[in-house]
């Protein structure tokens, strides 16, 4: 993964001491101060979650970043949890978070985080398309003849990842090896609580005119109670395939409202980048940003009905 400066921590928080960043998000924790000390007192062992305007794609993190996009996965991520609550509970703590990034981070507890990538797929694209064209099959389930790219699966499957290392590929595994690295108990559990946060999400997103073609969840455990919890980000762009219904046509790749233009134009002959090459991909054009933050923002207003406040 190529990184620049754009990676590092745009902002000094009081209380706040930057601990890491990764492809999107910076994390911090409770620093050394009284007012770290106030925080821990108030919510426990937490971590301070910011998602920038970064955007990667290929395993780049490309420059500049996408306005508004840190704010659009935090505030959709929120308006998610809420209506997931009653499935299942967040690590959110608290929104009351230093002004300087107010509206794109949230206090989050830790958790003993599972080292699995929890998939959800009601519709065949992406790498388990591959695989089924490959074995017919994903992760082991075993899917009818003649199914195209786009296509709607029979029923929604759980087709699980291991967690890559930072800048390589998750990959697909069957529920075994899942349940080998977890134990079968906990993987039934993340296979019904990932099946049950898919139905609840898609029949949400179809009344509102939008396909939730896949997505990616993570859970934890809190370390107080033992309770399963649902982490990092939820049915965001960066994490899940949206498509307009309006727009779904099987046999070909869907629009989608995601980085999906970013990446379009990097493999395309006008960005004159390689994806083979050793060479960082070219700085992004000033349309191909604008129309990217529009996917996002479409994404958002489709979903919640309102427009983002930024």
């Amino acid at each position: 993964m190529t990184l620049d400066a754009t990676d590092a921590p745009t902002a000094t928080l009081p209380g706040w001491a930057h601990t890491y960043s990764g492809k999107v998000r910076d994390l911090y924790t409770p620093d050394a101060s009284a007012q770290g000390d106030a925080i821990r007192e108030a919510h426990g062992d937490v971590v301070l979650v910011v998602a920038s305007d970064r955007v990667s794609a290929y395993d780049h993190v490309l420059s500049p970043g996408i306005p508004d996009k840190g704010v659009v996965l935090t505030q959709l991520s929120l308006w998610w949890f809420e209506q997931l609550a009653d499935l299942v509970p967040s690590h959110v703590v608290s929104t009351d978070v230093p002004a300087a990034v107010a509206g794109r981070a949230m206090i989050c507890r830790r958790l003993q985080m599972f080292p699995v990538e929890c998939v959800a797929r009601g519709y065949l694209t992406g790498s388990g398309l591959a695989e089924y064209r490959a074995s017919g099959q994903v992760t082991g389930i075993a899917l009818p003849p003649g199914l195209v790219d786009g296509s709607r699966l029979p029923e929604p499957i759980f087709t699980p990842a291991t967690k890559a290392e930072l800048g390589e590929h998750d990959e697909n595994v069957p529920f075994e090896v899942v349940a080998q690295t977890v134990g079968g108990q906990a993987a039934a559990t993340l296979r019904d609580l990932t099946l049950a946060v898919y139905a609840r999400a898609e029949a949400v997103a179809r009344e509102r005119g939008v396909i939730l073609a896949d997505t990616k969840l993570e859970f934890g455990t809190d370390p107080g109670s033992g309770a399963v919890v649902l982490g990092d980000e939820v049915l965001t762009p960066d994490s899940s395939r949206f498509w307009p219904a309006d727009a779904w046509q099987p046999g070909h790749p869907q629009p989608s409202f995601d980085k999906q233009y970013v990446r379009d134009w990097l493999t395309s002959a006008a960005s004159g980048w390689e994806r083979a090459s050793d060479v960082p991909p070219p700085p992004l054009p000033a349309d191909v940003v604008e129309r990217t933050r529009a996917r996002y923002l479409e994404a958002y207003e489709r979903l919640t009905g309102v427009p983002l406040s930024v």
